[in-house]
């Protein structure tokens, strides 16, 4: 995708690389090259500031999903501020407006720049001041007009739920724009990351966003592995694998459920609640915790899978396959919620591919986009899981292809269970390479959970940036709300299903 000459340095996931080995490029070259590989389908999977040795540095992460590499690059800036990409790349404005909050450099020409998260008075890097970041603060964009009303949702929700604004511009019950803002969750977990790994680290990670604790806890073993210069056992790569195609399926299970109910068809939404509960028990089984806390660890993971327990994991799953099925079928066999569910909160692929939206609100708009088949890491190296795929982007497409992934790998796990090899399921790890660099992608139920790690010269984290799903896809969802009803916010908010605290890092 990206010609040899431009300058980018090509790693594979979860694979070592020398710092040094990542050009400087000047900021016209890498522009340029940005851009060239954008169009040509390239991906951002990171965009975020750093500054080793005192000087500042733009670090770009570019997904060449057809190729099966990634593309690192950075350069220099200057002085505090940095030429706007997001006009000809919209894929990163988020990225630049969190670099804005963070770092204090801004992206001059940006098109609608403003807070991600908290005031850009604050700053969350190395100089930050003491005061606490003040959330929620921010000039919300106002549509004007004798017949437009504006309403206002969150942070505080009527459910058990993370907080989060929602503030919409509503002519009559079409709603004309939403804007969302976040960072009531905010727990600087990426600044307690420098200077580590300590003994917090792991933990951490597997409360990034409580229900991707296999997901996030995969991704940062692998970035300790790959810098350790440790080999995980290929034992510890399966159980790994169950563990992280367990939480897809409870989480599916869950929002299919949780659908019914926005919908008010309470028979799937009864049996999915009550399923989504026998996978967490599934995942309780192998760890004792119904998250996957404690499972994952650098090396391996810390409880093996004796034969023994495994049959009876593959008992439960043929237990509450039919159950699952006839409950989930229900839903396509019903007239009133398919009429609800079809053409509802819309998701064109144009608009998901120019937004970079990820994971299973990527796939329902027609992307092939999965990084288990695109940058394969640990068992999906050998085992293929066939990529889940709708067309029109609506809130149909994204329940059925949760339901196409639940199937699939539901048996995907009968076969990891079926064929799990001997050895070790845990090695040593050393201690990390200086001064270099490791990115790993792991494909969450919510889509592409990206870590960047970069080292100093004693092996300690310099930078830590964590991309979770959500980063990419809240504005695909305050996209499919145009030109929508109101009233079915709750459904299309619950279709794509994003975290709050995985957002606010």
């Amino acid at each position: 995708m990206i010609p040899g000459q431009s300058g980018f340095a090509p790693v594979a996931n979860s694979r070592p690389l020398p710092l040094g080995e990542i050009r400087i490029l000047p900021w016209e070259d890498f522009h340029a090259n940005l851009l060239q590989a954008v169009s040509r389908g390239g991906r951002v999977a990171a965009l975020f500031g750093m500054s080793p040795h005192g000087e500042n540095q733009l670090f770009l992460v570019l997904a060449d999903d057809t190729d099966n590499k990634l593309w690192l690059a950075r350069t220099r800036l200057e002085g505090p501020s940095f030429p706007s990409l997001t006009p000809s790349c919209p894929q990163v404005h988020l990225f630049e407006r969190e670099i804005a909050e963070q770092r204090g450099w801004a992206p001059q020409g940006h098109p609608w720049l403003k807070p991600v998260r908290f005031s850009f008075a604050f700053r969350s890097g190395p100089a930050a001041p003491e005061a606490a970041p003040t959330i929620g603060v921010t000039d919300f964009y106002r549509v004007e007009g004798d017949e437009i009303h504006e309403v206002a949702v969150g942070p505080v929700h009527a459910g058990v739920i993370e907080p989060g604004h929602f503030r919409f511009q509503c002519h009559g019950e079409e709603v004309l724009h939403l804007e969302i803002s976040l960072g009531y969750q905010h727990r600087g977990v990426e600044r307690a990351l420098i200077g580590g790994p300590d003994k917090r680290s792991i933990h951490y990670m597997e409360t990034l966003a409580g229900d991707s604790t296999a997901a996030h806890s995969t991704a940062y073993c692998q970035v300790m592995e790959a810098l350790g210069r440790c080999k995980e056992p290929a034992r510890s790569q399966v159980i790994r694998g169950i563990a992280l195609e367990l939480e897809r399926i409870a989480n599916h299970v869950g929002d299919l459920g949780a659908l019914s109910g926005d919908v008010a068809f309470l028979p799937t939404a009864s049996f999915c609640g009550r399923l989504r509960g026998d996978f967490l028990n599934m995942t309780a089984l192998l760890c004792g915790n119904r998250f996957g806390r404690g499972l994952a660890r650098p090396g391996g993971v810390r409880f093996d899978l004796s034969t023994e327990l495994a049959e009876e994991l593959l008992q439960r799953l043929d237990s509450v396959e039919s159950d699952l099925a006839s409950a989930v079928n229900l839903l396509w066999d019903t007239p009133s919620v398919m009429a609800r569910f079809e053409g509802a909160g819309p998701l064109l692929k144009e608009d998901a591919a120019e937004l970079g939206i990820v994971g299973p609100a990527a796939r329902a708009s027609g992307l092939l986009r999965d990084t288990r088949h695109d940058q394969p890491w640990g068992i999906y190296r050998f085992v293929h899981i066939p990529v889940s795929t709708g067309g029109p982007g609506d809130v149909f497409a994204r329940a059925h292809v949760r339901w196409l992934e639940v199937q699939r790998s539901m048996a995907f796990v009968r076969e990891q269970l079926r064929t799990l090899p001997g050895g070790p399921h845990r090695a040593e790890c050393g201690s990390l390479a200086p001064e270099s660099v490791c990115v790993s992608l792991v494909e969450g139920w919510r889509g592409e959970v990206c870590h960047v790690a970069v080292t100093d010269s004693e092996g300690h984290f310099l930078a830590y940036k964590v991309v979770d799903p959500s980063f990419h896809n809240w504005t695909g969802l305050a996209l499919a709300l145009r030109n929508q009803q109101i009233s079915d916010f709750p459904l299309c908010n619950k279709s794509f299903n994003l975290s709050y605290c995985g957002h606010d890092l």
